[in-house]
């Protein structure tokens, strides 16, 4: 009963994510935020539901907004790396880059992690 669950939840999440990334630049925010926030009181716990307000807020220009739900998705997962990605692009003065909407918008960050050996001091280098 867990596992299905948990996979439901996955599934929900993942789902909800591709759903905002493929429509971003569409005029649906509101449309959007009200499906987070149902998916956010199904499942308070996991970072993404505050990762993509936060994005959502930031393309309406409310950045305090957006960092406070950038940093609520942090304080749930400091792991999950699209949050961890928005809150570097977002949070210094120079804005570069893509938004995460989830783990794929990552695999530069996500390629690099696994890079780092088991003691964390040491870079693997591989060539190409």
């Amino acid at each position: 009963m867990k596992d299905k669950e948990i996979s439901s939840k996955e599934v929900e999440l993942n789902e909800l994510s591709l759903l905002i990334k493929n429509n971003y630049y569409l005029e649906k925010t509101q449309e959007y935020k009200a499906m987070i926030y149902e998916i956010m009181g199904k499942f308070p716990h996991p970072p993404q539901p505050h990762n993509l307000l936060g994005l959502l807020f930031e393309k309406e220009g409310n950045h305090i907004m957006a960092m406070k739900h950038f940093r609520a998705a942090y304080a749930l997962d400091p792991t999950y790396l699209p949050v961890r990605h928005n809150l570097d692009k977002f949070g210094n003065f120079y804005n570069s880059g893509s938004c995460a909407f989830d783990e794929s918008d990552c695999m530069q960050e996500n390629s690099l992690i696994n890079d780092i050996g088991l003691s964390g001091k040491a870079l693997n280098v591989r060539s190409k």
